[in-house]
């Protein structure tokens, strides 16, 4: 009887043992599922991560390019209003040379003005004085 109670006994902790088994691998099995789906879920996640961070890049990229135009615009607009403000200096510098040259010559016309209006002044009073002295010889004359 021995050897029967042994092989219940046996028999009793093959069963458990397959129980056990069977509820451990039943959990593992669980265990694997769950960590697949999670990981499925993570996979998705990082996907799309993925997706957005290559969207980023793509806005950055564009960003830095327009920058770069921008930055190239406003150098050639600083040149051009560097280049205008040289431009306008020596177009006024020029403009104040003619003006003093004008001014200078205005001034000579005017000093050769009244040097002529001295001498149409004199050569009047002389005419005057001829007209009268022609007069007063023909009063003689006639007289």
């Amino acid at each position: 009887d021995v050897e029967s109670i042994i092989e219940e006994v046996r028999r009793q902790y093959e069963q458990i043992a397959q129980s056990s088994r069977a509820e451990a691998e039943a959990w593992y099995q669980s265990r694997y599922e769950e960590l697949q789906s999670t990981a499925g879920r993570h996979g998705d996640s990082l996907r799309n991560t993925k997706i957005e961070i290559q969207e980023l890049t793509r806005n950055v990229q564009r960003l830095r390019a327009e920058i770069e135009k921008v930055k190239k615009q406003n150098q050639q607009l600083q040149s051009a209003i560097a280049e205008a403000e040289e431009r306008g200096e020596m177009a006024l510098k020029d403009a104040r040379i003619k003006l003093e040259e004008l001014e200078c010559a205005l001034s000579k016309d005017k000093e050769e003005l009244a040097r002529l209006l001295k001498e149409y002044q004199e050569l009047l009073n002389i005419k005057i004085a001829l007209d009268v002295e022609i007069t007063i010889y023909r009063r003689l004359i006639i007289g």
